[in-house]
């Protein structure tokens, strides 16, 4: 297959910039639906961004000081956290137990990660109210090194650097330096290995940061196992993500996609299914342990507990059964719909620790409501980041095979 642009030749600095600046025009049509929807919405989130920095938090948001958390937390960080979670996963297949058949959708796995975890950095920024103070929890100050907000903020700055690290050889492709890429790619496997490690620690933590509001989190789901089941989640979350945007892209970018590529792609969303699958069904056998062991039957002829039905058996067994029977008849689409109702579990799941089922003794007319302006905002963030996925994938060799003077390196 051929290759979108011919490699620039760089010599320099200006070189550089002349070259960027061309890669930054549009390719293809403008008037896209997808532009004509997204668009309009960026516009007006850059306008509530530029307003919430200058006018404050409480003027674009819902939050107090008795709810300091809301959307842009449970959705944009703590959500996005776990739908990155197919960048480690996959890299673990790949790099780490030798599934070379998954070897083709790992870039765009990684790439996906990466700007998950920029863009959702930016979540943060904006969920702060006094947002110069955001390095704060790095250099320990007032929480200490001890606290479970500094490891998490270490750990999500340092995978950041290693899933750049991991997708950085396809960057130098792009630019045609293959020293460079000769020496990145030699520190692929090192970056991989280091970011599992972090991927491991900061999903389980996070579940460690929501342990930590026993008296606010409903009993249906609080826990002492909360940061197991953050990281085991994780795994499906991230894995669903990947079969949802595999499946999309191969009808997008068909045209990058190479025969062999296209060939493998049944197999590879039939064995993702099956993964999905027995995970899913741990969880779902966990989740039931604990709420025998906790005694927890009370609480489910209640509003909440048919929230929590509702999100264990429909959003987490039948997805689990989808997947089964997805895989066992080779039926894509049935698959695609599976990791759709898991994505929606995943949302509902974090948002119950941020906000829904969180402070639930408070009369409902007193519970946080995200604004419609955090709304816009959330997916202004979305949109830019998938604008920004898509001109990756259109420049570099995310779903295209590498520049031959790669191929036997990569």
């Amino acid at each position: 297959m051929s290759e979108i642009s011919a490699t620039p030749e760089i010599k320099n600095v200006r070189d550089f910039v002349r070259f960027f600046i061309r890669e930054l025009k549009p390719r293809g049509k403008i008037f896209t639906p997808f532009n004509v929807i997204t668009a309009p919405i960026m516009l007006l989130g850059l306008v509530l961004i530029v307003y919430r920095f200058a006018a404050g938090l409480g003027a674009v948001t819902n939050l107090s000081q008795e709810i300091p958390w809301g959307l842009w937390i449970g959705f944009d960080v703590i959500t996005g956290v776990a739908f990155a979670g197919g960048g480690y996963v996959v890299a673990f297949m790949v790099y780490i137990i030798g599934g070379e058949k998954y070897h083709s959708i790992a870039r765009a796995a990684i790439l996906s990660a990466f700007l998950a975890y920029v863009f959702y950095a930016g979540g943060i920024i904006l969920d702060v109210g006094r947002w110069w103070n955001i390095v704060n929890p790095m250099i320990g100050r007032e929480f200490g090194v001890n606290a479970v907000m500094f490891l998490v903020a270490w750990h999500f700055f340092l995978y950041m650097v290693a899933a750049g690290l991991e997708f950085s050889p396809a960057a130098a492709e792009w630019l045609g330096m293959k020293r460079l890429r000769k020496i990145l790619a030699s520190l692929t496997l090192g970056a991989v290995i280091f970011g599992i490690a972090l991927s491991t620690l900061h999903q389980s933590g996070l579940g460690a940061l929501m342990s930590m509001a026993k008296g606010k989190i409903h009993p249906l789901w609080y826990t002492e196992f909360i940061p197991v089941l953050f990281f085991i989640s994780s795994v499906f979350a991230g894995l669903s993500v990947v079969i949802f945007k595999e499946m999309i892209c191969h009808k997008v970018f068909k045209e990058q996609i190479d025969e062999e590529h296209r060939k493998s792609f049944p197999d590879i969303i039939v064995s993702l299914g099956k993964i999905c699958a027995v995970v899913m069904f741990g969880y779902f056998f966990l989740k039931v342990m604990m709420f025998v062991h906790d005694r927890n039957w009370p609480y489910l002829n209640t509003p909440m507990g048919y929230w929590y039905l509702t999100e264990i058996i429909g959003l987490v067994l039948i997805p689990c059964f989808m997947f089964v029977h997805g895989a066992q008849t080779r039926n894509l689409p049935l698959i695609l719909t599976a990791s759709t109702f898991t994505m929606i579990g995943i949302i509902m799941n974090r948002l119950n620790y941020v906000f829904i089922a969180y402070n639930w003794q408070i009369p409902v007319f007193e519970k946080y409501y995200p604004t419609w302006m955090e709304f816009v905002i959330t997916l202004t963030i979305i949109s830019v980041e998938l604008w920004v996925y898509r001109w990756c994938v259109n420049r570099m060799a995310v779903f295209r095979k590498p520049p031959e003077w790669a191929i036997e390196k990569h």
